[in-house]
């Protein structure tokens, strides 16, 4: 499954430069999630036993349950998470030749769960490149009462905005800086199972809160440019990420340990024991 690598529309790949996020629909078909959900949910559950309860948790807390790499812990997960399919989108749409796996993520917004704050992922990733893309793929319909990621188109082409973590802050902050440079607020409507968001690192974002009865569970891939390097930790969140996400590496290196196999490379397919080329820069914001 997911092996087969498509085009990607180059108005697409023109919205994704201009805006910062696209919406490709039917990337997956229902048969092929209907094997991926129950694998997702088995491999999450292990990692969000003891949890508190919905409504003993913080903003953050109460937006979703998370769990990340599962791919090491279910074949196949993995054999999503790897998907040539999905990297090559990835790669077409930053405009670069290949990409790597940061992580995965399986989001699972529970029934009543709260909103997701305004926030930039990239703030938490020690890498040396902006090249860097999330794809956001529900594993059911998600309705418009549920409803899909708000997006500040362009805000990705302002960089580092430095707001707070993800938080109740950051969601005044951030909200202050989309009225205040005028970015246009967009949402990709209601998703089927197997459609996808893609968003650049830097690209502001929240969802609402799920008032329905129905989890609405998400499995997510963050990829970044083939060549990135690693930097040194500016904050206790990065060496969190430094630990867990590039295990294998350390600042100056090249990220592309174990944990950041090759997915996909235009030229040399997505061995991941291939190696990588040279540092590629960053995009100028």
């Amino acid at each position: 499954m997911f092996d087969d690598v498509r085009t990607t529309e180059p108005a697409l790949v023109e919205a994704f430069q201009r805006d910062g996020h696209v919406c490709v629909r039917g990337l997956a078909g229902g048969d092929e999630l209907a094997a991926v959900r129950p694998a997702v949910e088995r491999a999450a559950e292990t990692r969000t036993t003891g949890v508190a309860p919905l409504e003993a948790r913080d903003t953050y807390g109460k937006a979703f349950l998370q769990a990340a790499n599962l791919w090491r812990l279910d074949e196949i997960v993995r054999t999503f998470v790897f998907g040539p399919r999905f990297a090559a989108v990835a790669a077409q749409l930053l405009g670069v030749d290949g990409v790597r796996l940061y992580h995965d993520q399986a989001l699972i917004k529970e029934a009543g769960g709260g909103h997701t704050p305004w926030h930039q992922d990239q703030r938490y990733w020690p890498l040396d490149t902006d090249m860097t893309i999330t794809m956001w793929m529900p594993l059911v319909d998600v309705p418009l009462e549920i409803g899909t990621m708000t997006f500040a188109s362009g805000s990705h082409r302002l960089g580092d905005l430095a707001g707070p973590i993800i938080s109740d802050e950051s969601d005044v902050a951030f909200d202050a800086a989309v009225r205040d440079r005028a970015l246009p607020l967009a949402t990709h409507g209601a998703l089927a199972a197997g459609d996808a968001t893609f968003h650049a690192g830097w690209t502001l974002h929240r969802a609402p809160r799920n008032p329905t009865r129905g989890t609405r569970p998400v499995m997510t891939v963050i990829y970044f440019a083939d060549g990135a390097r690693v930097t040194e930790p500016a904050d206790d969140f990065q060496r969190f990420d430094l630990a867990m996400w590039l295990k294998d590496s350390g600042p100056g290196d090249l990220a592309a340990g174990a944990r950041n196999p090759l997915l996909y490379h235009a030229r040399r397919g997505g061995d991941p024991l291939v190696t990588p080329s040279p540092r590629l820069g960053t995009r100028p914001a």
